[in-house]
């Protein structure tokens, strides 16, 4: 709730429903997930997502802001899982079925590091990272002080060695397009793109090539967010990082 760029973005109305709401339904349509698990902060802010995820009959976790990492684990420690599947909140137009190949290619076995994003192919908020228990825990309890915490998986993408690794692409470089929600443009965006596909306050079903499909043919959705750079805090520290 405390998001520098958008205060309170994850609860914001879209279609009649809180975002957040809109990414628990759109999980539950995973085929490959068995529990879907809440990792939001202890902080008094964060009240109001925990109170969503009990309305929701979601599991929820409380833990660090600043250390990401750590909160995840804990998560896992309390409700379990060896394969952990990770997205966030601000994704609402997040895909099931990008989901579910994540998760399918990771389980034909050998790896600790599945993603979509390295590098990233599909438009800027369908990102998805599937690992092992182990690779969070190792990372939990090697990973530096500073962003490989606050960003949860670098140690493990920096150690292809130790964790073997794939990344799932998209037949279409369509990483240039921003479907994510960081910005207040990017909020309009979603929710005209929820306003002209779906029913209000209803779950909504339409896929990635629904919504490619609707913005190709509505060029001025994409200008209303375009000149925003993707993931742009985390790729300035990876540079810095030497990631």
């Amino acid at each position: 709730m405390t998001s520098s760029r958008l205060p309170g973005k994850v609860l914001k109305e879209i279609s009649g429903r809180p975002m957040l709401w809109h990414v628990l339904q759109r999980l539950r349509k995973c085929k490959r997930i068995d529990k879907i698990v809440i990792a939001t902060t202890v902080n008094g802010s964060d009240d109001a997502v925990a109170k969503l995820a009990d309305e929701s009959g979601v599991s929820c976790f409380r833990g660090s802001e600043e250390d990401v990492l750590e909160r995840y684990a804990g998560a896992v420690e309390k409700f379990g899982g060896d394969i952990i599947v990770r997205v966030t909140a601000d994704c609402p137009l997040l895909d099931p079925e990008i989901v579910d190949r994540a998760v399918g290619e990771y389980e034909k076995g050998g790896y600790g590091y599945v993603s979509n994003v390295h590098p990233s192919t599909f438009p800027d908020g369908l990102d998805v990272e599937v690992f092992s228990r182990e690779a969070l825990m190792a990372a939990n309890t090697e990973a530096r002080p500073g962003p490989e915490r606050e960003h949860v998986t670098p140690f493990i993408v920096r150690n292809k060695g130790r964790f073997r690794q794939l990344n799932v692409a998209n037949k279409k470089d369509l990483s240039s397009m921003r479907w994510t929600v960081d910005e207040p443009q990017d909020l309009e965006f979603v929710r005209e793109i929820y306003r002209l596909l779906g029913k209000k306050g209803e779950t909504h079903d339409f896929s990635m090539e629904d919504v490619l499909a609707l913005v190709e043919g509505h060029p001025q959705l994409s200008g209303i967010n375009s000149g925003i750079r993707r993931n742009e805090k985390y790729a300035e520290q990876a540079k810095k990082e030497g990631w």
